[in-house]
């Protein structure tokens, strides 16, 4: 498996890396327990229900939600689901000891039901569990990343959503991100991306920022044509996802497919726009893009120069933060520099 770190850059004597000191994570909210609303159950399962919850012992009531799960009628399968999955969603101790009682494995067959709504309720307890990171493993080596995969392909919105960010959840063990993207779910993510509601694109891209560590992961997306709505997304100051499309395209830029789809859906004119008129974080983000596009290309430093990126640049590299202030410079020498690529040349004509 080929892991890459975030790229760094080095002109003229300077090094920097593109996303430092954690600022990415500040763009991307993790994906927490569901958050999809309280099922409906009867008074007395209701109270069963909160009793279990403030109780110091609910080892018998997981006990038997376990069996209706294994042998229970799909009615009796979908309550023992609902009842892990809440169970599971605000007390972390009740996730260890839910796994620990052998909830998973019947958890994941339920994602290959039939009924979308007991699958649904499946992939959430499934979500709900993940974020016990002791359960990860347990839950990828129960067979559980095809299926959520399925999930994300023919499931309810709500359980595309959860699939995603168990999915998310699962890619944080390394050695799970190159499975997860050879069991097909790099499609369904960029279908998610492209067509799923605000809280669909916004797991969709936390979920493929993570992927996409992998380069082979990279490709995929890329094929799977997710410059498109990467695009898209940054030019609608509307989103709300202007900052997480421009870090998953961040991570995507490494590899030349991804730069030459960026160039190809229009890319550039857009991150030349953010620089103009983005948020400081999101100029900063979008020099280091174009940086990287533009490093090894005097084709594409001559499109972004004719779309009018010096004078946003000068502007960044003097009110900018540092890093933005350093990236904009170097961007700005960059785009200066002579077709040639002579070093002494290009030196002598560094000055505004």
């Amino acid at each position: 498996m080929e892991m890459e770190n975030p790229p760094d850059f080095s002109y003229l004597g300077r090094n920097f890396s593109d996303l430092s000191n954690g600022e990415h994570s500040s763009a991307f909210s993790d994906c927490n327990s569901d958050r999809s609303g309280e099922f409906q159950t009867a008074s007395s399962q209701s109270r069963r229900l909160l009793i279990s919850c403030t109780s110091d012992n609910s080892d018998d009531l997981i006990r038997q939600l376990i069996a209706d799960l294994e042998a229970g009628s799909i009615e009796e399968q979908k309550q023992a689901a609902m009842e892990i999955r809440l169970l599971a969603k605000n007390k972390s101790e009740n996730r260890l000891k839910i796994a620990k009682a052998g909830a998973i494995k019947p958890l994941v067959s339920l994602l290959s039901c039939s009924d979308l709504q007991l699958q649904e309720y499946g992939v959430t307890a499934i979500l709900n569990l993940s974020l016990c990171d002791e359960n990860k493993e347990l839950i990828a080596s129960s067979g559980a990343i095809k299926p959520l995969v399925r999930s994300l392909k023919t499931g309810t919105p709500t359980a595309k959503e959860n699939a995603a960010c168990a999915l998310l959840r699962l890619s944080q063990i390394e050695e799970n991100k190159v499975a997860i993207g050879r069991s097909g779910a790099i499609p369904q993510l960029v279908n998610l991306l492209e067509s799923g509601g605000f809280r669909g694109k916004k797991d969709a891209s936390t979920a493929l920022y993570s992927l996409c560590s992998v380069k082979e992961n990279k490709i995929r997306a890329v094929q799977s044509g997710i410059m498109k709505p990467l695009v898209e997304l940054m030019a609608d100051f509307g989103s709300n996802m202007v900052d997480k499309s421009a870090y998953v395209l961040s991570v995507l830029v490494s590899v030349p497919e991804a730069r030459a789809a960026l160039v190809e859906e229009g890319g550039i004119p857009v991150l030349v726009e953010i620089i103009e008129v983005g948020s400081q974080r999101q100029k900063e983000i979008s020099v280091a893009i174009l940086l990287q596009i533009c490093e090894n290309s005097a084709v594409h430093r001559n499109m972004v120069a004719r779309e009018g990126a010096i004078p946003p640049l000068v502007a960044l590299s003097q009110s900018g933060t540092n890093r933005a202030k350093q990236k904009a410079e170097t961007l700005t020498e960059l785009l200066r520099q002579p077709r040639s690529g002579n070093v002494a040349a290009r030196a002598s004509d560094l000055s505004l």
